[in-house]
C-alpha cells in the first residue's frame, strides 16, 4: 500500500512537471513582434504605347522584378511597410495585335529601374497577435506612394541607347517619377517565424514616358529630327531621327532614314498608339517569404545561446 502511494505521488509530480514544461515551451513563443522583413521575386508586365492587354489580345510579355520590404504592425488589422524593388520592363511592336496597327512602326524599348515606396496594408484578419496565434491564412489590400527611376533604352547598331537624354519628341521628362502602388496579397503561415506571401501589385504613374513614346505621330517635331540628322547622317545628333522613326517604309536600302520621303509625308508617321489611357504603368506578381524579427528567433531558430558559454553556436 505504501509503495502504491509513493508511485501515485510520483505520477502526479511527473504530470505537473510535464504541464509546466509544456506551458514554458509555449510561453517562449508568446511574443508580439511588430517588425518583419520580406523578400520576393516574380514577373513584371509593362502597359503603355507598346503593349495594351486591356484593348488588344497580345498575350503576356513578362520581364521580372525582385523586392525587399520592412514591415511594422500599426493597429489591429493595419501594417506599414517600406518597399524597395529592382524591376525590368520592356515592349515591342512585333508581335502586336493586327487591330492595333502597331507593327509598321517597328518600335521597341527596355528599362532597368529602381523603386522605393511607402505602403499601408489592411488585413482581413487581425495581425496584432502573439506570433504563435497568428492566422494560418490572411488576405490584405494595400496602397501607397513611391518614386522610381525612369531610364528607357532602345537598341541601335547593336548597342542600347539611353532615350531620355535624346528627347526624341522634343518633350523632356524626368529621370525620377512618382508611382502609386495598389493591389492585393495573401499570406500563409509556414511556422511561428515566417509566412509565405503572394502579392499582385499595379503601379500607377504620372508619366507617359516609361517607354519614351507619347505623341501619336511625329508631325510636330519631325523637322527638328531631320535638322539633327542632316542630309546623310552628318548632323549634330543623327541618332534622334534613327531612333524616332524605324518604320521600314521610311528607311532606305541601307536601313538609314529616307529624309526626302519623311519630308514628303509631312511627318504623318505614327509613333504613339492613340490609347485612351493617359499614363503608363506596370504590374508585378511576386512570391516571397516574410520573417518576423523577434528576439526569440535568434536564440531558438538561427542561433542557440548555451548557458555558461561565451559564444553562439550555429543550430
Amino acid at each position: 500500500m505504501q509503495r502504491l502511494l509513493k508511485s501515485l505521488i510520483t505520477l502526479v509530480l511527473l504530470y505537473f512537471i510535464s504541464i509546466q514544461a509544456f506551458s514554458q515551451s509555449l510561453y517562449r513563443y508568446r511574443f508580439e513582434e511588430p517588425w518583419s522583413v520580406s523578400a520576393s521575386i516574380g514577373p513584371t508586365q509593362y502597359f503603355g504605347e507598346l503593349y495594351s492587354l486591356w484593348k488588344y489580345n497580345e498575350g503576356v510579355q513578362p520581364d521580372w522584378n525582385a523586392n525587399v520590404a520592412v514591415r511594422r504592425t500599426m493597429g489591429t488589422r493595419t501594417r506599414l511597410r517600406a518597399d524597395f524593388s529592382y524591376y525590368q520592363i520592356s515592349g515591342q511592336d512585333p508581335p502586336a495585335d493586327p487591330r492595333s496597327n502597331r507593327s509598321p512602326r517597328n518600335l521597341h524599348f527596355r528599362a532597368r529601374n529602381l523603386e522605393a515606396s511607402l505602403i499601408g496594408e489592411y488585413h482581413w484578419k487581425p495581425v496584432k497577435l502573439y506570433n504563435i496565434t497568428r492566422n494560418f491564412f490572411n488576405l490584405y489590400a494595400f496602397a501607397g506612394v513611391g518614386v522610381s527611376t525612369n531610364d528607357p533604352k532602345a537598341r541601335l547598331d547593336g548597342e542600347w541607347k539611353a532615350l531620355r537624354p535624346l528627347q526624341l519628341e522634343n518633350n523632356p521628362y524626368n529621370k525620377y517619377i512618382m508611382v502609386f502602388p495598389t493591389g492585393i496579397g495573401a499570406k500563409y503561415k509556414l511556422n511561428v517565424y515566417a509566412d509565405l506571401t503572394l502579392e499582385l501589385n499595379y503601379r500607377w504613374t504620372l508619366t507617359d514616358y516609361l517607354d519614351d513614346i507619347s505623341a501619336y505621330n511625329v508631325s510636330e517635331f519631325y523637322q527638328d529630327l531631320i535638322a539633327d540628322y542632316g542630309t546623310f547622317g552628318d548632323g549634330p545628333n543623327p541618332d534622334r531621327l534613327r531612333l524616332a522613326i524605324r518604320n521600314p517604309r521610311f528607311l532606305d536600302e541601307n536601313g538609314r532614314p529616307a529624309v526626302q520621303d519623311i519630308l514628303n509625308n509631312g511627318g504623318r508617321i505614327r509613333r504613339g498608339s492613340g490609347l485612351d489611357e493617359r499614363f503608363d504603368g506596370y504590374l508585378s506578381l511576386n512570391l516571397g517569404i516574410e520573417i518576423y524579427l523577434s528576439p526569440d528567433i535568434w536564440d531558438n531558430w538561427i542561433f542557440r545561446n548555451r548557458i555558461n558559454e561565451k559564444r553562439f553556436r550555429f543550430w
